[in-house]
């Protein structure tokens, strides 16, 4: 050990000066010198290259390492920062720590800094913004854990602060000096080593004594490369193994850089030419640097000297402030020069690990005092532009930049307000944003079509500065200073000229001719939009809250805006357009062949503002103050009308030459992400343009920009274009519809604040009903389909309740919410976010929803909230003449429908307006107190005749003539609808010009009689269609009853097969055969069984087949899998498959083979052809492409032919063979030795089935040892029991605790699983040596009647005793095949086989029973039970000699043996049932009492099993005096007990939080300390494992596999499920090719999984769902699950499963 220590410490002359070094005498020496720095550095300059860096450093991990690194550590604190604590403190460091920490006042602020993946807590009611969050501790024990929160794994924090008297006054005065001193010095250093940029040299002062010749070639990290290059660079340049290269980029990518050569210059200089010319191919070099040994050294306790520094402040808060003041104070140079300013404008030269160091630093001590805070974010508001430009240059991630502390400072509202006054913070941001997108055209808009890969880079890196900006802006200001709003007003002026370069980007032009070559860049331009989108809607909040503000941004957007538009191309042609009487000025534009632009940011600003003039009625009192005179209305709404007619010519499919990238457009446009800031505002923009001009007006012009004008303005046109291209009148006819869908949206969408008189809330629950009314949907759905502001809150919990109900979800689907009946009359169906097929489903279901409803189907438009003032004016839109022109004209179509010049959706829209116009009058009226007040007369409008051009009869005529017409059925509801409220309309008129007094309300009167005639009507429908249904039915059955009457015979015989071929499984296990015993008395019943035919048919060919012994094979697909679901040892290691004799199995079940089957049958020869053409199909396969399928052929898999079910080889169905007699005992037997035996035994099966026997024997072979097949192995017939034993085991376990009956309740394709499993077991030694099988009897019956020829025979307590009777049961049929007595008695020995095991099972019990429970008092006459089972125990007591402790009670004792032989006796019953076709009793078919005197007499057991031992009481003493009994019950073993308890997965907890928590804490096991990236949980076993790294991959099987794949193979026989805590999802691993992810047993509060925790809901246990998982374990089903998610998404098997 010293010989090992001596190598890594210094040269041995100074280790006595290592010893004799004192830190208290040091520090005396330093405060005496007459300068301290100059003392302190010659101290560094001699110790620090001693003790750091003093050699090559080899991969992480290493044990040596380890050691070095620890060595180091130890030497710094003693010889370097015990000198400096006692300096600091004036006495011995612990104590005076101590002493400090007792009288420190804690800060009232937590200051917890979040390690990566932990859970932060959100407060969704409380919460400034979303970076305002609290740890784990906080959150617990707030009032927010009532509150709706938000629950996410954050990597940084912001706190909340509180202020506090003066720290350092309660310091003493010499410590608050002397800490000046040492902290001004210690700071110096490092950040004088951290920003030192030469290679070779030392800063003046740590010079070193003497040079050698040592360096260091330094690997760097960047974001460029990938992990794959730089293994294979080093392995190159220096020589490493992959392994040790995967050490080294981990290292680097975790820390920053790490030395990958040490050596003299010259040896390192080479690795670092190597290393750049291999990576500075493709893009641009790694980063290298050869430094001098000394230079690293420095560096290194640099950063120790930081954080020892980080740690000393946590004592007190008055360092803390000291270190403060040393920090932020100004150096000789003036601006800029403070240690703190050096480091941060040094930040992008650093490597991670400093960054990350330093970083953390700052976060304890300058963000942890306010007064401090203040200073430092002033400090990095006046450099932000050039820190962000360092940003824009360095290659590594924000979250390692000191970009990323804005998060801290400017979300704090006080102080980004104060930052915004004092260092004009919004408006740097702005530009230096605008700054770096230099990209522009020549109207100076932003170009990002021709963009490098570079330039993509850092537009990515750019929209941080977004995020920046959203953080000063997010929550408004309540009270306004002069200084703020002008500083405001000054950044919305550079907002604006952001906003001016990015109106009319990304122009499109309609090809025409031939499709578009190149799709053009189209997602910069959207992704700046949406990144922008909250920001614009602050902007509008902010300006809402103060009035001057207001006006004055609404003056400088309308200034912009016309500043845009004097860039617009001059010398359109004006145009006069004249209709229905008015005519209109406007120029002539046609977006079908010029050029318009989706991107409008000033326009939709000018209209957010707009709007909210008239919300905060600005408009209505300071209308003077405003430039509304300066508003030309038609080019208000010019640029978003072109905007919405390029959408209608998309839909109407006139621009499909050119490209998805319009296509794309127009989708976000309308998306939920981006409609608030486009589609909506254009909307709006347009209400505010109508409601300012004279309607018809307004109605020209858009007709006019849809390209329709002519159609509605002449005529004959239409009868002239009628016949011409198809394709045009399709095109006009959706441009129709658009347009008139336009208007519906203009004068109907009223539910936003300010445009309407409602509430924002109003708005909300509108989107709700609207969703709900297409479908019931899940809270996720709603809340993606809600746009979020900036806090990610959509509103929706506030209004949810109040419109829909929740219904909970069951174990699988999800919670839904479905709409309350009485907000269905809200229902509009031209909804102005519904998209066509949303349209389609909502009316689809809304119409049905009606007739179920009895009512009639018509979707009438709802009643709408009124109009604010400053919009009031829209709705003449409805009774202009132009409208009611367009109206007639449409309805004349409708009349006359011979050509295709018209549509139903457009008929549709029409009524739907007129409905609008109706019940405007309607609600005038109601609200009117005369007639004099109504301005809208809309019903006289439509009485009117048309005039010329078109000369058709009134609006109200056309209506009434379309009422009946034929070809309308749809609409009839609907325009009997209209024609009600035209009668309704009329009679108020009339009634308010009569009596002002009385209205009418709707729905009253004669509405009410025309709606019970047709209720009448339909009714009588409806019954009339009922009776002629019946009297069909009636019809059809009477000829059914003739013709079977007429072919009596043919059916009677069909019946009789029937009857036949219904499975003897099925029919005969229910013959009234009660007990084992009659194995013995009544051969005829067996016989009569085995003489029933069973027929099964082929799923392949559909032939039928009876199941015969020499007839051709029939066989079963099958699976067959390791399993350790029973295992009671998971630490066993895996046997070694060549040399484990499998022939006795531990009781632990620590490894077993288990059997499934789908229960589909085919025969052997159709199945062997389709796995031929399985394989050659696979074969194809690969040659074609490299993928992997759900299945393996080369390990035999396929998939079942009719289920689509894994199975991995086939079980042969066998028939039911009466066994012969062999009536002498079994001792005669094992008189004649094994040599003795000679075999003249005739096969009893055919050769196909003997060769299926083979296949199958060989599939359980291959699996359950993981070996090749090799068909004279002797251990073959042994693994083919051991499936047949241990499937049984497993099945009985899972009834058990399902609490099912024994038989009756399992599911018909496990019952002929089990049924043909059995059988083939029992008939396969056939397929074996017989002496290979009669030696294992011989050894197995050695166990239980102990032969002194037989060696290595283990003893009881090491054998499985189920599996051992299945075993001696199986290899007995070989044995009395010898004997060919040719009598029919049905042979005793197996009754002989069970009594023995059975008692050797009770022994078994009682040796290893557990009596430590208060025994009860019982009546003091025990029963004959509780006597034996005491004999018993005596008995077996005496024979070990003590080693068993005394047990008075007979009563417990019984208890203890009958519950722990209840599992044997259950599943041996199963055993010889599917054995021998044995019926159950009825006992047993249903679960409950009785079962134990069922199970006895079942088995022919006396129902007091102790009585058994009677006859084998000789037994006893040679089973206990085998040495492993004493040894095992002594502690030299695994004792198991008995009942087994049955496994289950690991207990997990309700709050998943408290998983993540956990998870944040774990570390990787092998990268020292580094917090693990994706912490998995292993269900089964509950450790946790961190996957998916490359840290963390062992090799198996000659493979590299990752953490999770490796533990499967101990844990789970190479099956795990798995819990990735940070992803909430359940994963599913088989093998190392396969695997699945599945829905986790975690729900939130709406009966949702949050896959990913993207939603960040709390999320708790659903103990159903995790029943679940926990049941397809145990039974066997991952495997299968897996394979059927593999087939049904091919994405599941491109991952390489193996590196999870």
């Amino acid at each position: 050990m010293a010989a090992a220590e001596s190598d890594g410490d210094p040269p041995s002359a100074s280790r006595s000066e290592f010893l004799n070094f004192s830190a208290k005498d040091t520090a005396s020496r330093w405060l005496a010198a007459a300068d301290l720095q100059q003392e302190v550095y010659r101290h560094l300059a001699v110790y620090v290259p001693r003790i750091l860096c003093l050699g090559p450093s080899g991969g992480s991990g290493s044990r040596e390492e380890q050691r070095e690194e620890q060595r180091e550590e130890l030497a710094c604190q003693l010889l370097l920062l015990a000198p400096m604590e006692w300096l600091l403190l004036g006495e011995e460091p612990a104590a005076g720590l101590a002493q400090l920490q007792e009288n420190n006042q804690p800060s009232p602020l937590c200051g917890h800094v979040f390690k990566v993946g932990e859970p932060t807590y959100s407060c969704r009611e409380c919460a400034a913004d979303p970076t305002c969050v609290l740890c784990m501790q906080c959150f617990l024990g707030s009032v927010h854990k009532e509150h709706r929160y938000r629950v996410s794994t954050h990597t940084q924090s912001s706190w909340l602060i509180h202020p506090s008297a003066d720290p350092v006054a309660q310091l003493p005065a010499d410590m608050v000096a002397r800490g000046y001193s040492i902290f001004s010095i210690v700071l110096k250093y490092a950040v004088d080593l951290l920003t030192w940029d030469q290679e070779e040299q030392l800063p003046a002062g740590l010079e070193p004594l003497e040079r050698g010749d040592t360096y260091y070639c330094m690997l760097f990290n960047d974001e460029v490369h990938t992990y794959e290059q730089v293994i294979y660079t080093l392995q190159k340049a220096v020589n490493c193994s992959q392994k040790e290269a995967v050490s080294f980029a981990t290292t680097v990518d975790r820390d920053g850089r790490k030395s990958v050569r040490y050596g003299d210059f010259q040896f390192c200089d080479q690795a670092k030419s190597v290393i750049v010319r291999n990576t500075s191919r493709q893009s641009k070099p790694l980063r290298v640097q050869v430094m001098h040994s000394s230079v690293v050294a420095h560096q290194c306790f640099a950063l120790k000297a930081l954080s020892w520094l980080g740690q000393i402040i946590q004592y007190s808060d008055g360092l803390r402030r000291i270190l403060c003041q040393v920090g932020l104070q100004k150096g000789a140079e003036g601006e800029n020069s403070s240690l703190v300013d050096r480091l941060m404008l040094n930040d992008s030269k650093m490597w991670k690990g400093a960054r990350n160091i330093y970083h953390q630093l700052l976060m304890n001590s300058l963000l942890m005092d306010l007064k401090y805070k203040k200073i430092f974010a002033i400090q990095f508001a006046k450099n932000y532009r050039r820190l962000q430009t360092d940003f824009m240059e360095d290659d590594h991630e924000r979250v390692v930049s000191v970009t990323s502390l804005s998060v801290q400072l400017f979300t704090v509202p006080t102080m980004a307000r104060m930052l915004m006054v004092e260092e004009n913070l919004m408006t740097t941001i702005i530009r230096t944003f605008v700054d770096h997108l230099r990209h522009r055209d020549l109207q100076g808009r932003f170009q990002f079509d021709r963009y490098t890969a570079q330039q993509a880079f850092k537009f990515g890196r750019v929209q941080s500065l977004i995020g920046d900006l959203k953080y000063v802006l997010i929550s408004r200001p309540s009270e306004w200073s002069d200084q703020l709003r002008m500083k405001f007003l000054e950044g919305l002026d550079a907002f604006l000229e952001l906003l001016k370069c990015m109106q009319g980007m990304d122009p499109v032009v309609r090809q025409v001719g031939q499709h578009i070559e190149m799709e053009p860049e189209w997602e910069a331009a959207f992704t700046l939009q949406m990144k922008l989108t909250h920001i614009i809607s602050m902007i509008q909040e902010w300006c809402s809250a103060d009035e001057c503000v207001l006006i004055e941004a609404y003056r400088k957007c309308l200034g912009a805006l016309s500043h845009c538009y004097s860039g617009l191309p001059d010398g359109e042609q004006p145009i006069s357009l004249s209709l229905a009487g008015h005519s209109v000025e406007t120029f002539r534009y046609q977006v079908s062949q010029d050029k318009v632009s989706i991107h409008l940011p000033v326009c939709r600003l000018l209209a957010g503002l707009h709007v909210l003039l008239s919300r905060t009625e600005v408009a209505s009192r300071f209308p003077e103050q405003l430039p509304l005179g300066e508003l030309s209305p038609p080019l208000l709404i010019e640029l978003p009308l072109r905007c919405l007619v390029l959408c209608a010519q998309v839909h109407a499919g006139m621009w499909r030459r050119n490209g998805f990238s319009l296509i794309n457009q127009i989708y976000y446009y309308h998306n939920v992400k981006c409609r608030v800031e486009m589609f909506d505002k254009d909307i709006i923009m347009l209400q505010a343009g109508a409601s300012m001009m004279d309607p018809n007006h307004f109605l020209m012009i858009v007709l006019s920009r849809f390209e329709l004008f002519h159609i509605f303005s002449s005529a004959d046109v239409r009868k002239r274009y009628r016949e011409a291209n198809k394709d045009v009148v399709q095109q006009n006819n959706t441009l129709i519809e658009e347009m008139l869908h336009l208007i519906i949206m203009v004068v109907g969408e009223r539910y936003v604040a300010g445009v309407g008189q409602v509430e924002p809330f109003d708005e909300v629950r509108r989107e709700i009903i609207h969703q709900l009314s297409i479908r019931p949907m899940a809270h996720s759905e709603l809340v993606k389909a809600l746009p979020e502001n900036g806090n990610k809150e959509t509103g929706l919990e506030r209004v949810i309740d109040t419109v829909a109900s929740f219904k909970k979800p069951g174990v699988t689907g999800r919670g839904l919410y479905e709409l309350r009946p009485e907000w269905n009359k809200y229902f509009n169906l031209y909804f102005h976010h519904y998209s066509r097929a949303d349209q389609s489903k909502a009316e689809e279901a809304q119409r049905k929803l009606r007739r179920q409803n009895g009512e009639d189907t018509a979707l009438p438009p709802p009643l709408l909230p009124p109009l604010c003032p400053l919009f009031a004016s829209l709705v003449n839109l409805l009774q202009c003449d132009v409208l009611l022109a367009v109206e007639g004209a449409v309805l004349q179509w409708a009349v006359e429908p011979s050509g295709g010049g018209w549509t139903e959706s457009m008929l549709q829209r029409v009524l739907h307006l007129v409905g609008m116009a109706l019940l405007e009058e309607q609600q005038q009226l109601e609200n009117s107190s005369g007639d004099d007040d109504v301005t809208f007369n809309y019903t006289c409008k439509i009485t009117r005749p048309g005039e010329a051009p078109s000369t058709s009869g009134s609006v109200l005529a056309l209506l009434e003539s379309l009422q009946n017409a034929p070809h309308l059925e749809v609409h009839k509801d609907m325009i009997t609808w209209i024609l009600k409220m035209v009668t309704n309309i009329k009679t108020m008129r009339e009634r308010t010009s009569s009596t002002s007094t009385i209205t009418i309300s709707p729905g009253q009167g004669p509405e009410e009689t025309v709606r019970d005639k047709d209720k009448a009507e339909r009714k009588r429908k409806a019954e009339m269609a009922r009776l002629r249904r019946e009297k069909i039915m009636a019809q059809m059955s009477e000829m059914q009853k003739h013709f079977i009457n007429e072919n009596k015979e043919l059916f009677q015989q069909s019946l009789e097969e029937l009857e036949a071929s219904t499975s003897a499984t099925a029919e005969n296990r229910y013959t009234p055969v009660h007990t084992c015993a009659h194995w013995l008395t009544s051969a005829a019943a067996d016989t009569q069984v085995a003489e029933r035919r069973q027929l099964v048919t082929c799923i392949l060919c559909q032939e039928e087949q009876e199941v015969r012994g020499h007839g051709r094979a029939m066989v079963l697909a099958a699976f067959v899998q390791r399993s350790t679901v029973l295992s009671k040892n998971r630490r066993r290691n895996l046997p070694d498959p060549e040399r484990h004799d499998p022939l006795f199995m531990h009781p632990d079940l620590s490894l077993g083979i288990h059997t499934a089957s789908c229960g589909h049958i085919m025969h052997a020869t159709c199945w062997q052809r389709y796995f031929e053409a399985v394989q050659l199909k696979e074969q194809r396969r690969q040659q074609r492409l490299r993928g992997h399928t759900s299945y393996d052929v080369e390990n035999g898999e396929f998939l079942c032919p009719l289920c689509e079910c894994l199975s991995n080889t086939v079980i042969p169905l066998l028939p039911h063979t009466p066994s012969p007699d062999h009536s002498s005992g079994l001792h005669t037997l094992m008189m004649s030795s094994v040599n003795d035996i000679t075999v003249s035994l005739r096969n009893p099966f055919s050769s196909s089935i003997s060769e299926m026997i083979t296949t199958f024997s060989m599939s359980t072979y291959k699996v359950g040892l993981k070996v090749n097949p090799n068909e004279q192995d002797h251990r073959v017939p042994v693994l083919s029991w051991s499936t047949c034993a241990y499937t049984i085991q497993s099945i009985e376990r899972f009834l058990m605790d399902e609490e099912k009956p024994l038989f009756g309740s399992l599911p018909c394709r496990q019952d002929d699983c089990l049924s043909s499993l059995t059988r083939f077991s029992s008939a396969c030694w056939t397929a074996a040596p017989l002496k290979t099988v009669h030696t294992h009897f011989f050894r197995l019956f050695a166990a239980l009647v102990p032969d002194s020829q037989v060696e290595n025979t283990p003893c009881i307590l090491d054998i499985d005793m189920f599996h051992l009777l299945v075993y001696s049961v199986l290899s007995y049929s070989s044995v009395h095949s010898l004997h060919q007595s040719g009598s029919s008695m049905v042979d005793s020995a197996h009754l002989h086989l069970l009594h023995l095991v059975t008692v050797a099972h009770l022994v078994q019990i009682l040796l290893t029973s557990t009596t430590e429970e208060v025994c009860m008092d019982q009546d003091s006459g025990g029963s004959e039970e509780e006597e034996l089972t005491c004999q018993l125990y005596d008995t077996l007591r005496k024979h070990l000699g003590g080693v068993l402790p005394e047990v008075s009670s007979g009563w417990q004792l019984w208890r203890c043996v009958k519950a722990g032989v209840l599992p044997f006796l259950r599943a041996a019953t199963l055993f010889f049932h599917y054995l021998n076709s044995t019926a159950p009793p009825a006992d047993l078919l249903v679960a409950g009492p009785g079962q134990w005197e069922a199970l006895c007499s079942y088995l022919s057991l006396p129902s007091n099993l102790l009585q058994l031992h009677q006859s084998q009481h000789t037994q006893l003493e040679p089973w206990c005096r085998h040495p492993g009994v004493t040894q095992t019950l002594q502690g030299g073993g695994v004792i198991v007990r008995f009942p087994r308890e049955s496994n289950r997965l690991i207990e997990l907890p309700e709050d998943y939080s408290v998983l993540i928590n956990q998870a944040s804490s774990f570390t990787c096991p092998r990268s020292g300390g580094d917090k693990s990236r994706a912490p998995t949980l292993c269900l089964v076993c509950g450790s946790m494992l961190c996957s998916q790294s490359y840290c963390c991959q062992t090799e198996v099987d000659g493979e590299d596999v990752g953490a999770c794949t490796a533990h499967t193979f101990t844990c789970g026989a190479g099956l795990g499920l798995f819990l990735r805590v940070r992803e909430s999802q359940v994963l599913f691993v088989a093998g190392k090719t396969k695997g699945c992810f599945y829905p986790p047993p975690y729900l939130d509060d709406y009966g949702e999984t949050d896959q990913g925790l993207k939603r960040g809901n709390p999320l708790h246990l659903c103990s159903e769902r995790y029943r679940k998982i926990e049941r397809l374990w145990r039974q066997h089903g991952i495997a299968e699950v897996i394979g059927h998610a593999q087939e049904a998404n091919q994405t599941l098997v491109a991952i390489d499963w193996q590196h999870l």
